[in-house]
């Protein structure tokens, strides 16, 4: 079991002034895949939008929305967006000029990321989670499933780098600290992917189709998840070659371990967009509520 981290004297006693109390949000990992479905006309932006349409009908309005990212890595630390106006990040190249005139103007949330900063604790040294009022932004990874889930784009967020360089123990202790914003009208969202492979990619395959490696890998996550062996996740690595070809670098799936790791005792998972992209990307995707 991986012990969670002590918090700041200051957190336990009064978290965030700028946060009101509210009923339990739910928390999210969402298997993004190609930054296309931001715009395409397919199932996964569709689910997307029927998500986003559950929030305020069926789960709480969310006051804010904190997402960890597969597209923002650090190697001296975490670090919050602590901007004002967050810009919108076009990291990647080759595709359609209409995705790149894509735009989220969501409203930073600058006293709100202080508040958190200051009272999250760095796993490898116990220092306050740094800020970052100026460089970053909303990566694809944030922007593109955020869009389509709340259009208006006028709820804050906050995107919560990785530091790359530390082990996924430490990145699932420190989602563990995450637990408590739910209770404060924070939807915690991990985008990243459970399988994401590029060099194996096949644009043409089907949803239905996938590598062995590729399926096997997501199916033993799932059933990780499904039965509540969350602490498991972490430990991906012992699933050996499996684990090496589902991902030659593990970027994408550190994003589920800071969701994981934010879900309550007893809180069931729900799945959706359960297949894959190109073969070689599962975009399973899960609500724990």
């Amino acid at each position: 079991m991986i012990a969670p981290l002590p918090l700041a004297g200051a957190f336990a006693a009064e978290p965030f002034r700028s946060l009101k109390k509210s009923p339990r949000l739910p928390v999210l990992f969402v298997g993004h895949g190609s930054p296309m479905n931001a715009i395409g006309d397919n199932a996964y932006r569709r689910s997307w939008q029927a998500l986003g349409a559950e929030f305020g009908a069926k789960y709480p309005a969310p006051q804010l929305i904190l997402c960890v990212s597969a597209h923002w890595l650090t190697r001296d630390g975490w670090y919050l967006t602590g901007m004002a106006k967050p810009r919108t990040i076009h990291d990647f190249g080759g595709f359609p000029q209409a995705l790149f005139d894509q735009q989220y103007p969501a409203p930073g949330a600058p006293q709100t990321a202080t508040d958190i900063a200051k009272t999250l604790r760095q796993p490898f040294s116990g220092a306050p989670v740094g800020l970052d009022a100026s460089e970053w932004g909303f990566d694809h990874g944030t922007w593109s499933v955020l869009k389509p889930m709340f259009p208006k784009a006028d709820i804050p967020v906050l995107q919560l780098s990785m530091d790359y360089s530390r082990s996924p123990a430490e990145h699932y202790q420190l989602g563990q600290q995450l637990r408590m914003l739910r209770e404060r009208g924070v939807l915690v969202v991990g985008s990243g992917n459970i399988v994401h492979n590029l060099r194996a990619s096949r644009r043409e395959a089907a949803p239905n189709q996938a590598y062995d490696w590729a399926i096997e890998f997501d199916r033993v996550v799932g059933a990780q998840i499904e039965k509540g062996q969350l602490a498991a996740l972490p430990d991906f690595k012992s699933l050996g070659s499996m684990a090496a070809q589902a991902h030659p670098t593990h970027e994408h799936y550190l994003p589920l371990l800071y969701a994981a790791a934010a879900v309550q005792a007893g809180e069931a998972p729900r799945f959706f967009n359960a297949d894959f992209q190109s073969a070689s990307i599962s975009m399973r995707s899960v609500l724990w509520s």
